[in-house]
Order: C-alpha cells, then structure tokens, then sequence
C-alpha cells in the first residue's frame, strides 16, 4: 500500500472541456481532467448513461447572487432567496439544507431542512447539517445521514429521520477518504462508528486516524500517553500503542512504524521485518508481493530493498510508486517511465505522468502536448491523442486527434458513440467545420451551425455555441436558452435547461443569468 495512492483518474463523459481556457491554464487543466468524473453524481451516475430511465436529480442552484435548487430538468424547486449555498446530501432525494441568519462577527448561524414542496422537515433540532468528506480526487457527502445538535450534543439521522446514533456526543466528524466511517468524540475521547449507527470502536482514544483507503483496513490509535498502535475494525488490537509514530503505509501484515527516532517495518508481532537494518531515510511503500520488500527513499532518491535489506533498485529515481506487482512507475530527470523490480526498462522516462488503471490493467501516460498514449498490459501503446475520457464505469474510452473523435472499449476496439450512449437521442457531429445533431439512424436533428457543441448529457441537453456565446438544445433539438452565455473563462461547459454548470467545480452548482 503506497503513500497516498491515486485510485486511478476518472473522466466524466458529458461537460465539454473549453480548449480555449484549457490551452491558456496548463496547470487548471491536470488538476481539472482529475477532478471531473470525482464530483459525486453531478454529471454522471450509477444508473445508466442514458437520457430515457434516469430519475429525478437535484442540484444547487445560483441566480441573482442567491442560491436555490433545480431538478434535473432544469425547473426551479427552491426559488434563489438564500444567502448560503444550499447543501443537497443526495441528489436523487428531495432534502435541502439552508444555512440562514448568519452572523460573520460572531461566527452563529441557523440551520433547516426543506423538501421539493419548500416544507421544512426534520425538525426538532438546533441545527442539522450534511458531513461532508473527501478523498485526493473526490468529494462527497455522507449519504442517507445527517448530523443533528440538540443541547450542545451531536447524533445522527438519516433523511427520513429516522434517529441512526443517539444524540450524546461532543462531535461527529467523517474519516477523511474513507465511506462508511464516522470518527465520534464523547467525554474527550475518540471512536468510529459506521453510518447504520453502529459504534465499531468505542471512544476511548486520545485519536484516531484512518489506516488505508476503506474502514476495514483498520485505524491508528493514540494512548493518553502519546504512543501509537492500530487496531482492527472489531476493534482487536494489531499493533500495540508503544510507538513514536505510525505511518499511514502498511501491505502483507507489515506496518510501517516509527520507534526511538527510526522508522522501521514490523510484522503483527511486533518484530522487524527488515533484516540486515538498511541504511535509508524513510519507507514509502510496501509492495505487494511480500518478497519483493519495500520502496524506500534514501537521500532525495528511491529504490527499492528487500526484507533482507538487499538494494533490488538502486535509490536513483526521482519518484517510484508500484503499479502492479513486478512493476514500478518511476519518475528520472523530470519525466516518467515504466520498469520492473529487475530495473528492465519498460517504457523510456519521456512522460509527464503516468497512471496505472488497475480495473482495466492499462496505463495512462501523458505528453507535454496534451496528448496521451493509452499503454497496454504488454506495455504497448495502443492508442494516441488527446484523452476526454476515462469511463470505468462504463468501460470506454474517448480520444480526439485535431477534429476526429473516436470511442474505444477497453479491449481497444473501435466503438460507435450510439454503441457508447445507446440510450441518447442525439449524437454531436461535426461537417465542414460545423457542429450539429444526428439521431441514432444519421438522420440531421439540428443543423451544421454552431462553431462548438456538448455531447448530450445524461438529462438529455446538450451545449451550443454561436458567435463566441454559448446556449442549449433539449433531447429533442429544440432550443432551451439562447446562446448568451460568455463562457471562455469555464473550464468545462454543461447545461440543465437553462442553467449552467457554475465556474466554481468545487462547489457543483447550476447558475443562470
């Protein structure tokens, strides 16, 4: 398990990237292109890529500097009256939370839920608030509970309001990057719970701090006298708290822990792992094949030992994280390669970045042009250009070469975009420089007009732009705004009905002039 591994890139399929804005915000556009198919269920979801069978949405919305709601057809559920964003815990439910009389000096506020009909439900409390969480290539809420304060205490509900963890704690926090696990405080003390309200380790630690990427990874634990151990998620005791530090990196029953000023790996036991006590600064990954030892970093360098301290990899790369066993992503003189634990070169150090996809056993590897080669499992590049989409869930890809635009599987296949998006009603195309609409059998919907266009989304709109401004098109090519909008400062254009993806990704909310 790695230092904080990237799970692997994700790429939503419908906002239009404004190569404009990209081109001129090279560094926006590596932050953005990971952050675009992380933003919990706001353009895509687990449903279907479809327009015909997906439910009812509901989003943020901003008008006239103040915030409301919409559904996922564009129509006002909340009208734009509230100073604060309005928080939707899950989009597929009609529970809103409002943020209202605030007061900046003195930091108070007042807190209600309403739903669809603008009734105010789940009352009783002194405030009711959504836990938010994050991980380093999402964000979401919590789903299906709420956080509720009644006499200074803190408990949780779900949004039917049903009572999920008494109301008798100093406070209830998520377990940054990790679902399902609740970090709870009562009398000074910390604990976990789950989101069925279940107390799986009780507070009585000075801290707690997630492990791994999941709550069953197990959590460090810290004693009133300052030592650190790790305890299971039945809250078994794996390692004992008798250590300076422990460190989030552990694989194959080894921890990485740190003792009287060294950081050493240890076995369940409790015993060193490594033999032979090998010169390095810090452990920063234990591989997965339990032989093949450790990433270490010695100096500014990384290599890699085995556990009986024996250098594999010279410490001479300037990053290396595993891929897979056998297989490493390293970075030399700035650029990124790929070689294996006989230091074999793979693939020559030429890229930007490079991303292991495990679920589909393929690499990303990215060029100073924009462009990426998509590498396969036998490290050959079996697709080039300009990556706009990565879709695990439903398994394409999507590449464009200057004006040409082509859809993959993950077998490399050349696929159809009404394979891709069976269920959609329009398919952009491009003629003579032009963009329109065809349906599924090539028939022109809407004409070859626009100078820029959006694939249609899953709600069944698309994005238009003529003469620098930008509009949309519903499911059936009607016109649903008027191209007004200026959006060459957006980095990624997306519409519901007349409203807009807002400038702020962060904060995934729908604006309207």
């Amino acid at each position: 398990m790695s230092r904080g591994r990237n799970r692997g890139r994700r790429y939503d399929a419908e906002p239009k990237l404004n190569m404009k804005k990209v081109f001129a915000v090279i560094i926006a556009f590596v932050v953005i292109i990971m952050f675009i198919f992380v933003i919990k269920g706001a353009f895509s979801n687990g449903d279907n890529n479809t327009t015909s069978t997906i439910s009812k949405r509901y989003f943020s919305a901003f008008k006239d500097e103040k915030w409301g709601v919409i559904d996922s057809q564009g129509n006002t559920v909340i009208d734009p009256v509230y100073q604060e964003m309005i928080v939707i815990p899950d989009e597929k439910t009609d529970v809103f939370l409002c943020t209202y009389d605030v007061d900046y000096n003195t930091g108070t506020y007042k807190t209600k839920a309403l739903n669809s009909k603008n009734d105010e439900i789940l009352t009783g409390y002194d405030t009711i608030e959504a836990i938010a969480n994050k991980d380093v290539n999402s964000l979401w809420y919590e789903e299906n509970i709420l956080k509720v304060k009644k006499d200074g205490k803190y408990g949780l509900i779900d949004l039917k309001g049903k009572e999920i963890l008494p109301i008798e704690y100093d406070d209830i926090q998520a377990t940054l990057g990790v679902k399902n696990s609740l970090k709870i405080q009562k009398d000074g003390k910390y604990g976990v719970a789950n989101i069925e309200g279940k107390v799986v380790i009780k507070p009585e630690y000075a801290d707690i701090l997630q492990l791994g990427e999941d709550n069953k990874s197990g959590y460090i634990v810290k004693n009133d006298n300052g030592k650190y151990g790790i305890v299971d998620y039945s809250d078994t005791p794996v390692l004992q708290c008798e250590y300076d530090a422990v460190s989030q990196i552990y694989g194959n029953d080894m921890y990485v822990v740190t003792k009287s000023g060294k950081q050493i790996l240890v076995n369940k036991d409790g015993t060193e792992a490594i033999k032979n006590n090998s010169n390095y600064n810090s452990i920063e990954e234990v591989l997965k094949t339990k032989e093949a030892g450790v990433i270490i970093k010695k100096g500014e360098k990384y290599g890699v030992i085995n556990l009986d301290g024996e250098t594999i990899v010279e410490p001479n790369y300037e990053d290396l994280k595993e891929a897979k066993p056998g297989i490493l992503i390293c970075k030399k003189n700035e650029k990124y390669g790929i070689i294996d634990l006989e230091n074999n070169e793979k693939i020559s150090a030429q890229y930007t970045n490079i991303t292991y996809q495990e679920s589909s056993d393929m690499y990303i590897a990215e060029k100073d042009n924009f462009e990426s080669d998509i590498i396969d499992s036998n490290f050959n590049i079996e697709i080039s250009g300009m990556l706009i989409d990565f879709n695990q869930e439903e398994g394409y890809i999507k590449i464009k070469n200057q004006d040409d635009v082509k859809y993959y599987n993950f077998k490399f296949e050349e696929k159809q975009d009404t394979e891709i998006f069976a269920n959609h009603t329009l398919f952009l195309k491009k003629k003579n420089g032009k963009y329109g609409f065809v349906d599924k059998q090539g028939n022109v919907v809407v004409d070859y007009q626009y100078d820029d266009a959006t694939e249609q989304n899953d709600y069944g709109f698309a994005g238009i732009k003529k003469d620098g401004k930008w509009g949309s098109i519903d499911s059936k090519g009607t016109i649903v705004q008027e191209p007004t909008y200026d959006l060459d400062s957006y980095l990624l254009v997306n519409f519901i009905g007349r409203w807009h993806l807002g400038e702020d990704l962060n904060m995934n909310y729908y604006n309207q002039l």
